[in-house]
């Protein structure tokens, strides 16, 4: 047994990689090393306000070679880029990185003692968020320890960390990874490192509404891949990210991986939007990355898909600049055959909503829904990970082509499987609450889920001559499309129609229980996730209060949403289902029609209005009440270690599946293994 531990340590940390001069007793042995070992799992770890999981890959083994061989050459193409999230979301992340990593492999002082302990959880934290700022909330993380003790750990394993930047992990200085408080300036005020320094919010605004697209109803996303740098003459001038340019030493390797992809490409399709992928990543140019978008719209028939590239434009406080990620996917046949519902029904959905006839698609196309396995994760989607997704984001794309809708149906499995009750019982009212939610609150959250990616997301059209929502929207623009796509899931979550097409048994419980979940957490239980006193920051947590409260405080006559007191402690009870579900759509209406006239001003006042102050009060409260429970706030995963096997020549023979040991181990073989940029 200690001989087959070694082996699969030494396999997970990627020590093993393919040489080609193995014979075949030596792989036969390997083989059976690595299958012997695959039924131990990653054990959960948990940290300050994080928990770290473990997901597996349903279905792996019925996977064929070729298919496996697709999977693992896309998720090195992935984890090629990891160190391009790091750079993007501050500027001294990767050298602050570098430097923790070495204290933490060469440190051989005293590890009982507190410092060290508070230290280990320092580097964990870092990790997870991707560099020194929280991932969700956006503060930079503080040290446990002092400045003293981390230059003593400095010194006693010979690392080099310039001391400005020393200074930076325990002062003030750029505390905001992405600040949405404009009077501090968004720019200014962001961490992230999208923009050079000395550069304002309007000098940004200038230059790109200065950006002319040739075809007006096809506009580019001007921005999307570029560091915004000024010249020494004070004029701006943006830096791509593409091979030669910017994270070219990344990109390549990116490109490495996905040229091997393209060679086991399960069809013509598939293999002509990763060549366009490739030639966008080699030129930068953005009229590829759309032309790749439609293209790999079009590619719907293969088991495996991904999502790579530069995508979400959350981290830009001005919405022009996208994060790095990367998803490997497996399609879920049962569940996507059973989901598949929603999108065949799309253009029902659409034509019986309750936003202005003007705003409504006439035609609803393209919409694709599946349920994914996930494979691996990388960049801004990794730790910490979505449970749905749709893309691409183009307005235009959108309207004219479609869109790809996903439910993470492994991740979503790993989250229930560590789903505690306790929290429901303390934060629901009632037994009749507590047991709608515990018969219909998973499937009304995949429903949810469903309807946000596959109708929210697609749903409305913006009105001719109006800009994209970052030009006209601005800060603003993410929250409230968030929220615009909750609100079509909320709205025919209340509805016959579900039970129409068996997709629950019950329509009214099941839109009972989504309601009674969606108005708790708005209000109440996601206000663990911030510290007392702070405003909401992160896009997707403000869309839910905005929400919650809007609707609160409009059926207030009408006494649709009480706030009842009970034993000193509060409660949010629903006591007029059919009145809640005409205010939900009410506000889908005017928030779509916010999107569709871009008006900035209803925009502003709808968000900052409802979903950035706190009750300090209930806060406090909702802290208390939380301390009883052991579970995180935050969770997130380890990915799975894809170990390829290879013949005497070198040729890949099987893909084997395993897991590392601790969530530093992986860490620290990424640290090692994917370190492109210096």
């Amino acid at each position: 047994m200690k001989k087959n531990k070694i082996a699969l340590l030494l396999l997970a940390s990627g020590l093993l990689f393919s040489c080609g001069n193995k014979n075949e007793s030596n792989l036969g042995d390997t083989t059976m090393n690595i299958d012997s070992l695959r039924v131990i799992k990653f054990q959960g770890e948990q940290f300050a306000d994080i928990e770290v999981l473990q997901y597996d890959i349903p279905g792996w083994e019925n996977l064929t070679l070729k298919e496996k061989t697709l999977v693992y050459y896309l998720s090195e193409a992935g984890y090629a880029g990891r160190d391009i999230i790091w750079d993007q979301n501050y500027k001294h992340n990767l050298a602050i990185r570098a430097a923790l990593e070495h204290i933490y492999t060469n440190y051989n002082g005293d590890k009982e003692q507190a410092n060290w302990k508070a230290f280990e959880v320092y580097i964990k934290r870092v990790w997870f968020s991707n560099g020194i700022h929280h991932h969700y909330s956006n503060d930079k993380i503080k040290p446990g320890f002092d400045i003293a003790y981390f230059q003593t750990l400095l010194q006693e394993t010979k690392t080099d960390l310039d001391a400005e930047i020393v200074e930076v992990l325990f002062n003030n200085v750029d505390a905001k990874k992405v600040n949405l408080d404009e009077g501090k300036g968004l720019v200014a005020g962001s961490a992230v490192n999208f923009y050079g320094p000395n550069i304002t919010d309007a000098e940004v605004e200038a230059f790109y509404k200065a950006k002319i697209s040739k075809d007006q109803d096809r506009p580019e996303s001007w921005g999307l891949n570029s560091k915004l740098v000024k010249k020494a003459d004070g004029t701006l001038e943006e830096q791509p990210w593409k091979s030669g340019g910017l994270y070219g030493a990344s990109i390549d390797k990116i490109v490495y991986w996905l040229e091997k992809a393209i060679t086991v490409a399960e069809n013509k399709k598939q293999e002509d939007a990763l060549k366009l992928l490739v030639s966008y990543y080699k030129t930068g140019d953005l009229k590829t990355w759309d032309d790749y978008n439609i293209a790999w719209l079009h590619a719907t028939e293969g088991n495996i898909d991904y999502i790579n590239g530069f995508i979400e434009v959350y981290n830009d406080p001005l919405g022009h600049k996208a994060s790095y990620e990367s998803v490997v996917q497996i399609k879920d046949f049962d569940m996507s055959a059973k989901m598949e519902v929603i999108s065949k029904n799309a253009q029902w959905f659409e034509d019986n909503s309750p936003l202005i006839d003007s705003h409504k698609k006439k035609n609803v196309v393209g919409i694709s829904y599946k349920t994914v396995n996930v494979a691996s994760e990388a960049g801004d989607n990794s730790p910490s990970t979505a449970i749905g997704v749709n893309l691409p984001n183009a307005d235009w794309i959108r309207a004219e082509h479609g869109s790809k809708s996903v439910s993470l149906g492994n991740i979503i499995e790993a989250y229930n499987k560590v789903g505690a009750s306790g929290k429901l019982k303390e934060f629901a009212l009632d037994e009749e609450e507590v047991r709608l939610t515990e018969k219909y609150g998973e499937i009304a959250d995949k429903l949810h889920t469903a309807l946000h990616e596959v109708v929210g997301h697609a749903s409305g059209q913006i009105n001719k001559g109006v800009g994209v929502p970052k030009e006209t929207l601005k800060s603003y623009a993410s929250t409230l499309e968030e929220g615009r796509a909750d609100l079509v899931g909320l709205y025919y979550l209340y509805n016959p129609k579900l039970q129409e097409l068996k997709l629950t048994d019950d329509w009214k419980s099941l839109g009972k229980a989504a309601y009674n979940d969606y108005i708790r957490n708005g209000l109440m239980t996601q206000l663990v996730r911030i510290e007392l006193g702070n405003d909401i920051e992160e896009a997707h947590m403000r869309n839910r209060q905005w929400v919650s409260a809007w609707v609160f405080e409009k059926g207030k006559k009408d006494n649709v949403i009480e706030k009842v007191i009970k034993n000193g402690k509060t409660y949010f009870k629903i006591n007029d289902y059919e009145k809640l579900h005409d205010l939900f759509g009410q506000l889908l209406r005017e928030t779509q029609r916010i999107k569709s006239e871009g008006d900035f001003a209803a925009g502003k006042a709808l968000v900052e209005n409802y979903g950035v102050k706190v009750d300090k009060a209930l806060h406090a409260e909702v802290l208390e009440r939380n301390k009883q429970f052991n579970a995180a706030a935050y969770r997130g995963f380890v990915n799975p270690v894809l170990v390829p096997i290879t013949d005497a020549k070198g040729a890949i023979t099987d893909v084997v599946v395993t897991y590392p040991a601790t969530f530093a181990e992986q860490m620290l073989t990424y640290g090692k293994k994917y370190s492109h940029l210096k």
